[in-house]
């Protein structure tokens, strides 16, 4: 709506100038013949005199005619002027609004899905087969804990794997072994993950890693959550190893930018992108600069907001809100739009 606004006040600006260009050649059509007239009128001598009042009078009023459009035109000029500057604001702030609502409905659904995976590392860290499994050790454990997971991999499709490493970060089984054969016994005793989660102090905590590449998943990109298991599965027993859950973040963060609701004519200027605490394009609507750009964020308007940039793009954000436990990782949903070329 406010695009038409502006459209129409472009439209009337045009029609007021052309117009007033017609009359003015009018104008001087007119002064030429009051001219002509009075040119005539002498040569016509004693006879012409009325005629010749007749065409100073002409003359007169073609010459008020003009000035009263040169008045017009300068005023035109100015209220056009600002009329198309307000109208531009106001597009401006509006489309500014909408992004900034679409950025933040998009890491909203972000947040609400990665509290789920906070939910799911702390409850299935107490699963019987795992903490069987991180308390013996024994092979017997470890392949029917692998079993379970499977069970549990296959009605949670959001997930890669799922690992039991024992405290000194040994993986004893995943949920997945045809697939990705090398994890068991491989080591993760130096990933974040890992070392945060020997931290915890409680079974109801969890730590999550930032977006990486997982090489023994085929490096596909992935967010880590894990959450330390604990003897007889008490919030307060002692440590004896950790769960780490591997999110499908590529797939499944791909699905959230893709669906931003756009116009279809802005889809192709338009890019949605989720970023990191450090600004890291971390998920992208054009699948380009993850994990290896850094967008120049301007947060100078707060936690969220809009602005345009240097380039003339209108830029919507919004900081993580978190849902309920979930704090958020501060990480913003991002919108950039180019310009309408038609506007």
């Amino acid at each position: 709506m406010p695009e038409r606004i502006l459209a129409l006040s472009n439209a009337l600006s045009s029609i007021a100038k052309q117009k007033a260009h017609e009359i003015q050649n009018v104008t001087k059509r007119t002064h030429m013949l009051a001219l002509n007239a009075q040119i005539e009128a002498v040569r016509a001598g004693h006879h012409g005199a009325g005629f010749s009042i007749v065409a100073q009078e002409v003359k007169s009023v073609s010459q008020e005619v003009s000035e009263i459009v040169d008045d017009l035109m300068k005023r035109l000029d100015e209220r056009t002027v600002a009329l198309n500057d307000l109208g531009q604001k106001l597009v401006a702030s509006v489309r500014g609004k909408r992004l900034t609502d679409l950025a933040l409905n998009m890491i909203d659904i972000i947040d609400r899905n990665l509290y789920e995976r906070s939910c799911d590392v702390r409850w299935w860290a107490t699963d019987s087969a795992v903490v069987e499994c991180a308390t013996t050790g024994r092979t017997e454990d470890a392949d029917f804990c692998s079993q379970r997971l499977a069970v549990i991999l296959n009605s949670y499709t959001v997930y890669l794997d799922i690992w039991v490493a024992d405290k000194e970060g040994k993986v004893l089984s995943n949920g997945r072994k045809s697939a990705y054969p090398k994890v068991q016994k491989s080591s993760v005793a130096y990933d974040s993950w890992f070392k945060e989660a020997l931290r915890t102090t409680s079974g109801e905590e969890f730590v999550v890693a930032d977006i990486s590449q997982q090489g023994l998943l085929a490096d596909k990109k992935v967010a880590v959550y894990a959450a330390a298991i604990r003897q007889n599965a008490k919030t307060d027993g002692e440590i004896i190893g950790v769960l780490g859950i591997f999110f499908d973040w590529e797939a499944q963060s791909q699905t959230v930018v893709n669906s931003v609701r756009l116009e279809e004519e802005e889809k192709s200027r338009t890019r949605s992108l989720i970023l990191d605490r450090r600004h890291q394009v971390i998920a992208a609507s054009d699948r380009q600069g993850i994990l290896s750009e850094i967008f120049p964020l301007d947060t100078s308007n707060g936690e969220r907001g809009m602005y345009v940039d240097h380039d003339g793009r209108t830029i919507g954000y919004a900081l993580t809100p978190g849902y309920e436990t979930y704090a958020g990782l501060g990480w913003y949903g991002v919108i950039v739009q180019s310009k309408d070329p038609k506007n």
